[in-house]
């Protein structure tokens, strides 16, 4: 940004804190994704003023709940938020439909939402697969109409499945047909790529990973790759969605961390001990950026505020960082 004056400088900085906090900022963000699957949760009132307890100023939420909008507006908490997977085909053929989505769950609340995620974790073979990029294209009109689209930023949420190979500098999209024309979208309306980053998945399906290089806690590094050095997992997974970006045209665009987290209970290497080392590594992490995008810090979404009992179980039923009486499953600070 060029600055003319000292005082203009600091009004238009005043004016992009307090009056659009939509628009990206160069610090990394930590964020928790709110999800709602549970029935003993604490009310959307009470869970937006917890995060302003513990300032959580980013929050991803997976439909647009009401409740939660409305508790969230004139708050400092910067938003992600989902168009579910129910609503993917209308939004895909029905630009009208599109528009009154905006109208009805962006427009109110603008000032507090940074991103709409359009689909959640859609692989090529789902049936909603086709109405990723018309939807995507859709909602950007609508916003387009409403003078927002140069503040609020379209995307999907993918997971680490559609990328392969390794080691990272090798990434590459699984299915370039269905990726292609989203990275495209991305690339033409300066929006970053939403992805879904579980190191816990990785160990689980790798044998041979050492527990430390999926914790951040690893002495050295892990991996060399053309001479990065590689000593966490969460870096080797980002960077290659960064190459499978490269590959598909787009290197300039961005990633958002728009999922990541450990379970404390039901599955293989989860406790609370491994959880709570595993996200207070992340947080402390994020800032120093990747090796292939080092110093470019991370905007991260820590999944999950709450263990959520309406889940599939096991494993999926343990992400939460909170209790749901509220209370802290771990001692983690989200300003580090």
């Amino acid at each position: 940004m060029r600055l003319i004056s000292t005082t203009s400088a600091v009004a238009t900085l005043l004016f992009l804190v307090v009056i659009l906090p939509s628009i990206q900022l160069t610090e990394a963000q930590i964020g928790v994704c709110n999800g709602r699957l549970g029935n003993n949760l604490p009310s959307e009132e009470d869970v937006v003023s917890l995060y302003k307890s513990r300032g959580i100023t980013r929050m991803r939420i997976y439909d647009p709940n009401q409740r939660t909008l409305q508790a969230v507006r004139g708050s400092n908490i910067g938003l992600i938020v989902d168009v579910p997977k129910r609503d993917l085909r209308s939004l895909g053929s029905d630009a009208g439909a599109a528009s009154r989505w905006v109208q009805n769950n962006v427009v109110p609340y603008a000032s507090n939402i940074r991103y709409i995620a359009v689909g959640n974790e859609i692989m090529p073979n789902d049936a909603e697969a086709g109405s990723i990029v018309p939807a995507m294209q859709n909602v950007q009109n609508a916003l387009r109409s409403a003078n927002l689209a140069g503040r609020i930023k379209v995307s999907t949420a993918i997971k680490s499945d559609l990328v392969a190979n390794f080691p990272p500098s090798k990434g590459v999209f699984t299915s370039s047909s269905y990726m292609n024309p989203i990275v495209n979208f991305l690339k033409n309306n300066n929006s970053p790529l939403l992805a879904n980053i579980y190191p816990y998945f990785s160990f689980i399906g790798t044998p041979s990973m050492r527990l430390d290089y999926a914790l951040f806690t690893s002495p050295n590094a892990q991996v060399n790759d053309n001479g990065l050095q590689y000593q966490n997992v969460f870096d080797a997974l980002v960077d290659t969605v960064y190459a499978a970006l490269a590959k598909a045209g787009a290197p300039n665009v961005p990633i958002v961390v728009s999922e990541s987290g450990w379970p404390s209970a039901g599955g293989n290497a989860a406790s609370f001990s491994n959880a709570g080392t595993y996200y207070k590594g992340l947080i402390g992490h994020v800032k120093q950026g990747t090796p292939l995008k080092k110093g470019q810090a991370i905007e991260a979404y820590l999944f999950a505020m709450f263990d959520e009992n309406q889940k599939g179980g096991g494993i999926e039923n343990n992400f939460g960082l909170f209790t749901p009486n509220k209370q802290p499953k771990y001692q983690l600070n989200f300003n580090n």
